[in-house]
């Protein structure tokens, strides 16, 4: 969806309440308080319950649904058979978010029927999904191929409590190299004026933390003899003519609104649910350099402020839980870098990257790969918290992408065995794989410092900054991907 007005509108049902009162983490702490609870949602922020806990009290703190990635467990899917079970993986998804509106306009009833969410809503969901996963083990089966073993045990769902914990467990660890806020933060996360996601559904305020707070933590690896040490840099604009869509052309292809959220897409302008190779190739792009028609997208980030933009009726946003001011980031650098080990090889033409993790927040971090930061700081990066940046400094997102490949194919089942990261350590691919050009994609947005704004997600993600991700189609013509290739590996830096 191209965005065609600037003209925003304001609705009650976006502009939120306080629901929980203000914890105070020692002197000059953050303040861990639900900054976009609404007004009739439960407060689930300590109860101190564990999982043998009265289960009618659970039930009232249920603020979203975790479910099974199902799509992440099919590494191996017959090339006959990927069109539709990706078009069955989306409709997974869409029972998701389906289900997850349920649960966000029935918190009333909820709170009065311990077994509500249960029976009315977990329990046909589970059975929705058992016979969509009947039908992804036939399309597998009918191709010629062995659908895995488990895939019935995929079917349930479980409710999570609003602290962010699924079924009563303990959260997953951030990532080793993920920065953690600290108690001696000398600027507090204040609510921001106006409202907030839509049912309450996040972010919060301990998802963000003052950037001066956080210890440098960049660790890179150091080229070695035979490292390929120049780059590339690809100009494409920031998408300030405002090209928007919620498709996913990678994951979904042919299903509308297949990723739930709102992405920002700058090059090629043909990328929509649709679109094929062909298609792509005779794409326009906003690349100065037109022999590169490749796609990069993300999510949408949006102000927090109580202003809608005019996808608030719309697939994508407000339909899908995603309400706010988008922005246009002030900047966009798409660069390519070399190998700290070896020389890098042409990526192939159309090959699909996605790098991140959409649904970490149930998924855990073992995907997860978003960077944020703030100008001034980026020897500093978060990889489960917003930044809260100083006057002056500018919010950054940043994204080093998988830099290995198969050598064979340009997608996978799961869309992600086909490529791999390089050793974080030694910088060396893993045994089979080939170093390719790099893409090292940087995003700065000028927001009102503070905890004032989210990406998109999928409406159950609740906006968390671990789901940040972001995808990529190399749509370079041969010549000139040669001609990036022959640039990193000579040291040079080429634009």
């Amino acid at each position: 969806m191209g965005r065609t007005s600037r003209k925003r509108r304001s609705s009650l049902a976006t502009r939120m309440t306080i629901a929980s009162a203000a914890l105070l983490l020692g002197g000059g702490g953050l303040v861990a308080v639900n900054v976009y609870a609404s007004a009739h949602e439960e407060n689930s922020a300590g109860t101190g319950q564990d999982a043998g806990s009265d289960a009618a009290q659970q039930q009232q703190h249920v603020a979203t649904i975790d479910c099974p990635d199902v799509g992440t467990s099919l590494p191996d899917v017959p090339d006959r058979a990927r069109g539709a079970v990706d078009g069955e993986l989306a409709t997974l998804d869409t029972q998701i978010t389906e289900a997850y509106q349920r649960l966000a306009t029935t918190r009333d009833a909820a709170a009065q029927d311990p077994a509500f969410v249960r029976n009315s809503i977990l329990g046909p969901l589970k059975d929705k999904r058992a016979a969509v996963l009947d039908r992804i083990r036939l399309d597998i089966n009918r191709a010629g191929g062995q659908a895995p073993d488990g895939l019935d045990g995929m079917a349930p769902c479980t409710g999570q409590p609003g602290d962010g914990n699924a079924g009563g467990s303990s959260p997953a660890p951030p990532p080793s190299d993920s920065a953690q806020p600290s108690a001696s933060s000398s600027q507090s996360a204040q609510p921001p004026a106006g409202g907030g996601q839509s049912q309450g559904n996040g972010p919060e305020a301990s998802d963000f933390v003052d950037i001066r707070s956080v210890q440098p933590n960049v660790v890179k690896a150091r080229n070695r003899t035979g490292a390929s040490r120049g780059t590339f840099t690809t100009k494409c604009g920031r998408n300030a003519n405002g090209k928007f869509n919620p498709d996913n052309v990678i994951v979904a292809p042919g299903v509308s609104n297949g990723a739930h959220h709102m992405h920002d897409y700058v090059g090629n302008q043909a990328n929509d649910a649709f679109a094929s190779d062909d298609v792509l190739a005779a794409g326009d792009t906003t690349c100065r350099n037109q022999g590169d028609r490749s796609t990069y997208y993300w999510p949408v980030l949006r102000l927090q402020n109580g202003n809608d933009e005019n996808d608030v009726d719309a697939d994508g946003g407000g339909r899908d839980q995603n309400t706010g001011e988008i922005q246009t980031p002030s900047s966009v650098t798409l660069k390519f870098d070399g190998n700290p080990t070896s020389k890098v090889v042409p990526m192939p033409r159309f090959l699909r990257i996605i790098t991140g993790d959409a649904k970490a927040q149930t998924n855990g971090t073992a995907n997860a790969n978003a960077s944020w930061s703030c100008t001034g700081f980026e020897d500093r990066q978060l990889k489960d918290k917003y930044p809260i940046c100083p006057d002056g400094s500018k919010v950054v997102r940043s994204f080093r992408f998988q830099s290995c490949w198969d050598g064979t194919n340009t997608d996978s089942a799961n869309h992600r065995t086909h490529v791999a990261f390089e050793d974080p350590r030694t910088g060396a691919c893993p045994q089979g794989f080939k170093a390719i050009p790099q893409l090292v994609q940087r995003i700065v947005y000028d927001v009102p410092p503070g905890p004032g704004f989210a990406v998109d997600s999928f409406p159950e993600q609740l906006h968390k900054p671990v789901t940040d991700h972001g995808d990529f189609i190399n749509v370079f013509d041969d010549r000139l991907m040669r001609r990036v290739a022959s640039c990193i590996n000579r040291g040079d830096r080429c634009a």
